[in-house]
C-alpha cells in the first residue's frame, strides 16, 4: 500500500509529538517554557532530518490546501499547526507561564 508523501509527514509529526507530550515532557523534573523550548527544537531538527531522508533530492510536492510547499515547509508548518493545541493544554495542566514568569504549579 503506497502512503501519500503528505500523509507520511503527518505520521512521522504525530509519532515525535506523542513521544515529546506523552513520554519526554511530563518526566521532567522542572517543566519550564525554557526547557520545553530547548527539547522542541531538537525534536524539530529530528523530524527535518528524517522527512529529509524521506524527501530530499525528489522533486515530490505537499498540498498546503492554499499552496504548494516543499517537504521542508510542509513539515515545519504542519508540525507547528499539531503542536499548539497540545502544547497549550500542556502548559495549563502543568501551570507554566507563557509569559517567561515563575511556575504556577507542577
Amino acid at each position: 500500500m503506497q502512503v501519500a508523501p503528505e500523509l507520511q509527514i503527518l505520521i512521522l509529526n504525530a509519532v515525535i509529538l506523542g513521544v515529546a507530550y506523552l513520554g519526554i515532557y511530563p518526566t521532567l523534573q522542572e517543566k519550564t517554557l525554557n526547557k520545553i523550548m530547548v527539547i522542541d527544537l531538537l525534536l524539530t531538527g529530528l523530524a527535518l532530518l528524517v522527512a529529509g531522508g524521506w524527501f530530499m533530492g525528489t522533486s515530490v510536492g505537499f498540498s498546503l490546501l492554499l499552496f504548494e510547499a516543499n517537504w521542508v515547509v510542509f513539515t515545519l508548518v504542519t508540525l507547528f499547526v499539531m503542536e499548539v493545541p497540545v502544547f497549550l493544554w500542556f502548559a495549563k495542566k502543568h501551570g507554566i507561564p507563557l509569559d517567561g514568569g515563575p511556575d504556577q504549579h507542577d
